[in-house]
């Protein structure tokens, strides 16, 4: 309560007890308190407020000489709900902050390999992104492909410093449908790296340093090596053969100087643009002995930035529904 208005307060209690009550020296009585009387006399800690000494008691000029009434007031014995509460809370915060020394503490599920270190000495998910069965490793400096989750089915680890694929990297994932390398300085690939791969139908790595393919799964639909140092010598005799899904092959780029063949029926797009390739056989596309014979998913082949004049070779487009971008003179 403040200064002011507890002084008015009392100053009003005084005036109304008036001259009802009379100090025990006047009377030389004793007189119990009634109901009326509840003002006369006023307990304010050890003294005993009256009319004739309360200027004694407390002088209203000299505010410094006040205290807080707070600490006058008779204190009651007992427990408040606030005082409760605050014994609560403190009791409660002691036991959080007292912990067993072997906590015991449910795990919450992981991805796999969640746990398994990269490179990096931590777990991979924590290096990189995993959203479902998708592993998002981009930009990530990692110098080897990392242990991936048993689920993943996409993993993209472009612009990294990955320079090898060891035939390890991807075993058991049974599950893995694309790989995208995009942008990272592979200079070789293991055989048994990719071909154990049963689900795998998209590999992406352009702008690598691979000189040579290595064996492919027969579940292959995309295959693109763009921006390599791929040479004709690197591509096994009839690599493409067994690839009955393949759909979209693109070697742009490269250091090839002649055609793979036999290319699969399947194929519908090739892309050989910009390497050095100055000639080519009459089956390249085509089978040369059966002429009524036409390929009509492969609409789209490039050859364009080779030193080939496409011209010389008619024979070798006639089952084709197009003929390919290139120099014709």
């Amino acid at each position: 309560m403040k200064l002011p208005a507890l002084l008015s307060l009392l100053i009003l209690m005084l005036q109304e007890a008036g001259t009802a009550s009379l100090s025990k020296e006047e009377r030389g009585e004793e007189q119990p308190y009634g109901e009326g009387d509840s003002y006369a006399i006023l307990h304010l800690g050890d003294y005993v407020l009256s009319l004739d000494n309360y200027k004694e008691v407390i002088d209203p000029s000299n505010y410094d000489e006040l205290t807080d009434y707070g600490d006058q007031l008779p204190q009651v014995k007992g427990t408040s709900l606030a005082s409760l509460t605050r014994t609560r809370f403190t009791q409660s915060t002691e036991a959080a902050r007292t912990l067993p020394s072997n906590p015991t503490t449910a795990r919450p599920p992981t991805l796999g390999l969640l746990a398994a270190p990269a490179n990096h000495g931590l777990p991979t998910c924590l290096i990189c992104v995993c959203l479902g069965s998708s592993v998002y490793c981009d930009d990530a400096d990692l110098e080897n492909i990392p242990p991936l989750p048993q689920m993943t089915a996409y993993l993209y680890a472009r612009f990294n410093r990955i320079s090898h694929i060891r035939a390890g990297d991807f075993k058991g994932l049974t599950k893995l449908k694309r790989i995208d390398l995009s942008g990272n300085s592979i200079s070789a690939i293991d055989d048994k790296a990719l071909c154990l791969l049963p689900a795998l139908r998209d590999l992406i790595l352009p702008e690598n340093q691979l000189v040579a393919l290595p064996a492919l799964p027969t579940s292959i639909e995309v295959l693109d090596v763009r921006m390599n140092r791929l040479q004709s010598s690197g591509i096994q005799p009839e690599a493409f053969r067994a690839l009955e899904k393949l759909q979209f092959l693109y070697l742009a780029d490269n250091l090839l100087d002649a055609i793979p063949r036999p290319l699969p029926l399947s194929l519908r797009s090739l892309h050989l643009q910009n390497n050095m390739i100055e000639t080519m056989r009459r089956d390249a596309f085509c089978d040369a002995e059966e002429h009524r014979y036409t390929r009509r998913r492969l609409e789209d082949i490039r050859l364009d930035g080779n030193p080939i004049n496409l011209s010389l070779f008619p024979s070798a487009y006639f089952c084709l529904p197009r003929l390919p971008t290139g120099r014709f003179v």
